[in-house]
């Protein structure tokens, strides 16, 4: 993967300051501190800026400003394609550089397409993103719509920065939820055959339970009435799981969400792992017996009490499986693991990382996230039920009403530990207020000027044709050196988990857009520039294709 053209600048700035302040006697190499490097926010300080006189006031004992005079007369412009130094304050270095040097960005972009911004700091590592992970017992809401949005955002931005990523959904398809999902369709099937039935009393009421007991009568007729009680029971478990995981997986796909393992809690006990698990758990000493209960010692490892894995009446706690599933993630080898959950699952986090570290895994291996909650807002009023069926807003409804593309950019717009206000109203306005229109629109905005050039029978030079030294205006440098920035900000998204990062980034990148289409023509009567500037808004619609189809957002070509 070639090197960014910004990152080889940094190199080289950094280097022939670590030259300079050598060769000005101020230092050696062996004692030469780590140089940083960073933008100035005000443009009038220049392109980069260096603290490292300071940094050398106690090796050069000279006060940093002095330092810094030393090492700028040292410095070897030409080389480092600096065009004037600044000393600034008590000693900041300040750089501003020959822009020639953001040129070669249009040629990453030009070469690479698709594939521009990826770069290699996971180095291949193997990480699995669990996310949504909703139980197959209703319809998903809005809780899962947002863990979908940035889980599904998550895992492209993984996937850019060169991580092997896998997606997994797991399958909470044991314990009471689902006896009382087999109970629900069991009493609508006998009320749809007239059978005077009481609903359970821990039963769904939903639609699409009732819909369920109308399919079966229409395909099973009374078959199932001689059936005995755990024929009936295990039949009645496969069409219900079977009939709710189809609902939730035509909904994610409808949100262009897709996993790659759909892993079973059930699985669990058929291959014996969440008894193992208890047994190796005693084995190690980590478990006690008290008031007829098992305890687990989550407090030896940073938990505020210990925690019941087995109750006294022999019934496991939901945490006991959930500690196997987690064993049999580590168990896969992958080197991170990443949950994201909703937000009444703050505690869980250190009994979970606990139980693992029991085991002798590496807790530190695991990340749990958390999706805070999402407030709906139309006419200036929360909105809590769906004006179609009465009931809470689903993620259907949602998409329904504004669409996947709102939905998937405001959802991942914020950081995920914070509270998301959304703005219905926002959302499907064609406006600059809306910011998905926004960033759209300066796409489908570039493909308009490209139609246009067809239409004007402009032919498309191939990128080494075309004098790209005509691009010397202020606007161009700075949509160049944006687009250069992508690869390091997806980088730093990665790092730190935070696809909304991107929806930052393609939103400024947007705004740079529009204004340099507002203050400068493209095509020209000067066929080189328009050629040139062309060439630079190919690399801005690629670019923001690319971080649109990360996020889940679609870019259009004509709005």
């Amino acid at each position: 993967m070639t090197i960014n053209p910004l990152e080889q600048i940094n190199q080289l700035v950094s280097e022939t300051i670590a030259e300079a302040a050598v060769a000005a006697g101020l230092v050696t190499r062996e004692e030469l501190p780590t140089i940083t490097l960073e933008v100035p926010r005000d443009k009038a300080h220049g392109d980069l800026a260096t603290n490292i006189a300071m940094q050398l006031t106690k090796i050069a004992k000279k006060n940093p400003r002095q330092i810094a005079e030393e090492i700028v007369s040292h410095l070897d412009l030409k080389k480092a394609n600096i065009e004037k130094t600044d000393i600034a304050g008590p000693g900041f270095i300040n750089f501003t550089l020959l822009k020639n040097y953001l040129y070669p960005v249009l040629e990453q972009v030009d070469v690479q397409g698709s594939d521009y911004g990826r770069t290699n700091i996971g180095q291949g590592h193997k990480i699995q993103v669990e996310f949504v992970s909703a139980n197959p017992t209703g319809t998903l809401h809005l809780g899962h719509a947002r863990g979908a949005a940035v889980g599904d955002a998550l895992c492209n931005v993984l996937d850019y920065a060169g991580y092997q990523v896998t997606r997994e959904y797991y399958i909470n398809d044991a314990g009471n939820q689902i006896v009382n999902l087999i109970k629900s369709i069991e009493a609508r099937y006998l009320q749809e055959l007239g059978q005077p039935v009481e609903m359970p009393e821990d039963g769904y009421h939903g639609a699409d339970i009732k819909g369920f007991a109308k399919e079966l009568v229409a395909e099973k007729g009374e078959t199932l009435l001689s059936m005995n009680p755990e024929e009936r029971t295990a039949f009645l478990r496969t069409f219900g799981l079977d009939k709710e995981l189809a609902k939730i997986k035509r909904d994610l796909s409808r949100f262009r969400v897709h996993f790659d393992e759909w892993f079973s809690e059930t699985s669990l006990y058929e291959n014996g792992q969440v008894e193992a698990s208890l047994s190796e758990l005693k084995v190690r000493g980590e478990t006690y017996e008290l008031d007829e209960a098992t305890w687990l010692r989550t407090t030896e490892y940073g938990d505020d009490k210990d925690r019941v894995l087995v109750k006294s009446d022999g019934t496991y706690t939901y945490l006991t499986p959930d500690i196997a599933y987690h064993r049999n993630k580590y168990s896969r080898g992958f080197d991170r693991m990443i949950n994201i959950l909703g937000a009444d699952h703050h505690g869980y986090i250190p009994r979970l990382k606990a139980s693992m570290d029991a085991f002798g895994n590496d807790s530190d291996k695991l990340t749990v996230l958390i999706a805070q909650m999402v407030s709906l807002f139309q006419d200036g009023e929360k909105v809590k039920m769906s004006k179609r069926t009465g009931k809470a807003v689903t993620m259907v409804d949602l998409m329904d009403e504004v669409g996947v593309d709102a939905i998937r950019y405001f959802f991942t717009m914020r950081s995920m530990d914070s509270h998301l206000d959304f703005d219905m109203d926002l959302a499907i306005s064609t406006s600059n207020e809306n910011p998905v229109f926004y960033v759209q629109y300066a796409y489908a905005r570039i493909c308009s000027i490209f139609r246009q050039a067809d239409e004007q029978n402009v032919t498309l030079l191939p990128l080494a044709d075309i004098d790209l030294s005509v691009l010397n205006t202020d606007r161009e440098f700075d949509l160049l050196r944006k687009i250069g920035e992508l690869p390091e900000e997806i980088a730093t998204a990665a790092e730190n988990y935070a696809p909304h990062r991107m929806v930052r980034y393609v939103y400024e990148l947007a705004s740079m857009l529009h204004s340099y289409y507002k203050a400068e023509r493209v095509i020209t009567e000067d066929a080189m520039q328009t050629q040139a500037r062309l060439a630079l808004l190919g690399a801005v619609r690629t670019v923001i294709g690319n971080v649109l189809q990360m996020i889940g957002v679609t870019a259009p070509q004509k709005m």
